[in-house]
């Protein structure tokens, strides 16, 4: 009997030995849960594209370091998983000072009463930078710039693509992410350019610009709803404007809160 007990117990020693392992390497076998990456959305060049307004003249003596600012967020594209699309709007209220910005209109004046009316603010001024569509601040602060820039290509946005022929330019939009009522606009942009200014409060500099906005033209209305958009539209330019600078801005814009859901660019010598 003494012989039977001490054989039992060895066999139970051993069964839960057995069974202690068999549960580890089970347990080790559990896969864990896998983390939901949330993808950042992407253009066609796999980057996030981010939209930088800023609202100048050559009227306006502060504006030329906010002029120097934007060209270098369009030039040096500092941040590789980003792409910065800019546009230089520039409005017509310093005319009166003595010099008239050849580059300026009241749509642009226009545009900016819009954004101070979104900000709650007092009044509209220059030089004033605006990133998609959110956040405002002095054109010519480079780092709130980058802060701003780095904060917004977190947000949802979908790929505009681009098609051109002789006469013609094709927008495409899809699979928009969760949107308000929204307008799609189409701005034609000149890079390179350079004024000598006579007269006003920059008189006697040369003044170089980038992205200035040559036309800015409504495109369609979205409904909150749709998901789609294409269109095509006639593809004029200036004889004024040189082929080699221009290029086509895109964006999907908010109608009340300003915010921007889809914006790349195409330039038409590639």
């Amino acid at each position: 009997m003494k012989q039977i007990s001490i054989f039992g117990i060895i066999m139970i020693f051993v069964c839960l030995i057995a069974w202690s392992l068999q549960t580890d390497k089970t347990i080790a076998q559990v896969p864990q849960t896998q983390k939901t990456e949330v993808k950042k959305p992407m253009n066609a060049n796999g980057k996030t594209p981010v939209l930088v307004e800023l609202f100048t003249s050559e009227g306006c003596s502060s504006c030329p370091p906010a002029d120097r600012v934007l060209s270098q967020l369009e030039k040096e594209q500092t941040n590789a998983d980003i792409e910065i699309i800019t546009l230089a709007l520039h409005v017509d209220y310093w005319n009166y000072l003595g010099w008239r910005d050849e580059f300026s209109a009241a749509r642009y004046s226009q545009r900016q009463s819009g954004y101070a009316e979104r900000f709650k603010l007092d009044s509209i001024y220059t030089p004033q930078m605006v990133v998609d569509g959110q956040t405002q601040f002095v054109g010519s602060d480079l780092g709130t710039a980058q802060k701003a820039i780095s904060e917004a290509a977190k947000t949802s946005k979908t790929n505009i693509e681009f098609s051109a022929t002789e006469d013609k330019i094709k927008v495409k939009i899809s699979d928009l992410p969760a949107h308000e009522n929204s307008y799609v606009w189409l701005a034609i942009a000149e890079d390179n350019l350079k004024t000598s200014v006579k007269r006003g409060e920059n008189s006697g500099k040369t003044l170089a610009h980038v992205s200035v906005a040559r036309e800015m033209k409504l495109l369609g209305n979205l409904a909150s709803t749709d998901k789609n958009f294409e269109t095509e539209v006639e593809l004029k330019l200036s004889p004024n404007w040189k082929k080699e600078n221009v290029k086509f801005v895109a964006f999907v814009q908010g109608e009340k809160t300003k915010r921007i859901f889809a914006v790349n660019k195409y330039k038409l010598n590639g």
